[in-house]
């Protein structure tokens, strides 16, 4: 079984957030992929088996199996393509089944996957209290356009948009205070967005359910976060950027496309290098 390491939502071969992709002809058990996901020590490992037609998928993080991650799946479209041939492959997760497109040519990797349905809910204000807390923010640092809100597309997250791009820059919290946090919630990350334009985004993503301080580029959250735009008449004309590692020094790009169907799948993509 060789585990490969790629970086998805990279630009111009750099950046991006590194992804473990394993392809094997079993899935490992979970006591070894949970083993495999902790040593290599990235956000996320998705492991991948032929299921019938299909690719039976799992995700682990450092410490946590995820039900759904964006990355790796954009990482695993592009291996796929690179091992097998260009096209549409249908995963099966845990919950849902999706699909990603991978293309593989001259050593240029780009892959984008169709997320699980969206769905979105007002965060209450306990949580946001105590979001807000943990990252030393105050609810004026808060942006009126989008209240804080719980976000969904096969994991759920917690958006907080602020009205400084300084502010966004300035994200820190203690590790073990947002794992509790986020578990006792079901979040999967708190995403900190801020707002450039209406199809433009800079985002910050906290991901201590995982054991890991900050993704520099959140797939899974990107389609959630697509979703609630869609929700709340956002003018996102179809389509959003957001760019996202850039205060971690690894600048990643995710496009999101929007259908207008409510609860409708999102189309997130990017593209992928090797690491």
């Amino acid at each position: 079984m060789q585990l490969l390491r790629l970086a998805s939502f990279s630009t111009d071969n750099k950046g991006g957030n590194p992804a473990g992709v394993m392809i094997a002809p079993q899935l490992p058990s979970d006591n070894q992929m949970r083993q495999i996901a902790a040593d290599l020590g990235y956000s996320e490992t998705a492991f991948a088996s032929p299921q019938d037609d299909a690719w039976r998928v799992r995700y682990f993080a450092p410490e946590s199996e995820v039900p759904f991650c964006g990355h790796a799946t954009v990482a695993l479209g592009a291996a796929l393509a690179a091992q097998h041939d260009n096209g549409v492959y249908t995963l099966v997760l845990n919950d849902t089944t999706i699909t990603v497109e991978g293309h593989s040519e001259n050593g240029q990797m780009r892959a984008a996957l169709q997320s699980p349905a969206t769905h979105s809910n007002p965060a209450a204000p306990d949580l946001t209290a105590g979001a807000l807390a943990l990252l030393g923010l105050v609810p004026d640092d808060l942006d009126p356009r989008i209240a804080p809100r719980f976000a969904g597309a096969g994991a759920t997250h917690l958006i907080l948009a602020l009205n400084s791009r300084d502010r966004l820059a300035a994200m820190s919290y203690d590790l073990d205070a947002g794992r509790d946090l986020m578990r006792e919630h079901g979040l999967v990350t708190i995403m900190l967005v801020w707002i450039e334009n209406d199809q433009l985004f800079h985002a910050r993503n906290a991901f201590a359910s995982g054991g890991v301080l900050e993704d520099p580029a959140t797939g899974a959250a990107a389609a959630a976060f697509s979703g609630y735009l869609r929700d709340i008449s956002w003018p996102h004309g179809g389509k959003i950027t957001i760019i996202q590692g850039e205060d971690m020094g690894v600048k990643s790009i995710i496009t999101a496309e929007i259908p207008d169907e409510k609860g409708a799948s999102i189309r997130v993509s990017g593209e992928v290098r090797e690491i």
